[in-house]
């Protein structure tokens, strides 16, 4: 469907061609036997050239480059127990406010969330689905306030609108300790990137796929590649296991979940 919503008679056969190729991957048909896993070679037109090539540069220097001349503004969270835990003295010498403003975990922002004006940033809490403000959401930043920050939406339905985000009570489902904590801070995170989970349902006109390892799970090399609209709208960068250049990556794929439908 991305690919057709694009297509013209005079890309026809091209179109048809990288299509089927992406659901021979999806179901782990190209390259040798396909029983878990498997190593397939990605066309050259996909492939970014070489280590002189621009994206490396982007890659490892630009980034955290982008918005250098731009003044940082450092909004600090308020970590604490949570109030249901049944807490010792000891427990609260071990975890005291200093050691949870070091924990960095899945599903909650830094203690010290640098935020900057244009950057991009990525919500990681579902606010209000009715105004596209959901896990994954895509935003960048207009203006920094004391309370709240104002935001332009940048993907979903709402493209365009103008939001205000507040700081949430924010607690990690697995943060490694033995206690529950909960930190106060804004539910966003800068992203310049995404990982390939969270580009799903997403449909995008250009995309570079970093791999410096092989995918891990079912089905998403085939959900990286199929996020473009047209072959010319994906340059991958792959690494070898030794650091090197290669063309040839990881296809995790398991016929079985298959039989059935």
């Amino acid at each position: 469907m991305r690919l057709q919503s694009c297509s013209s008679p005079s890309n026809v056969d091209e179109i048809k061609e990288f299509g089927d190729w992406i659901l021979n991957v999806g179901n782990g048909d190209v390259g040798e036997d396909n029983d878990g896993e498997a190593s397939i070679e990605i066309p050259d037109d996909m492939l970014i050239g070489d280590s002189e090539d621009p994206f490396t540069d982007l890659l490892e220097f630009v980034y955290p480059d982008l918005l250098s001349n731009i003044e940082e503004k450092v909004y600090l969270s308020s970590d604490s127990m949570c109030r249901d835990e049944q807490t010792t003295e000891d427990n609260a010498e071990i975890y005291s406010t200093e050691f949870l403003n070091t924990i960095r975990c899945s599903g909650v922002p830094s203690h010290a969330l640098k935020i900057k004006v244009v950057a991009p940033v990525m919500l990681i809490r579902n606010i209000d689905q009715a105004s596209g403000l959901c896990n994954g959401t895509k935003l960048q930043i207009i203006r920094t306030g004391i309370h709240v920050l104002s935001c332009k939406i940048l993907s979903g339905k709402n493209i365009g609108d103008m939001v205000f985000i507040p700081r949430m009570t924010l607690i990690p489902s697995n943060s490694g300790l033995p206690i529950k904590f909960q930190r106060r801070q804004y539910p966003l995170i800068v992203s310049f990137t995404m990982t390939i989970n969270k580009s799903q349902c997403q449909t995008l006109s250009h995309v570079g796929l970093y791999l410096p390892r092989p995918v891990f799970s079912h089905g998403q090399l085939y959900v990286a590649l199929s996020r473009v609209k047209s072959i010319r709208g994906i340059k991958i960068f792959i690494k070898s296991d030794s650091g090197e250049l290669t063309n040839v990556t990881r296809n995790v794929v398991y016929k079985e979940v298959f039989h059935r439908i």
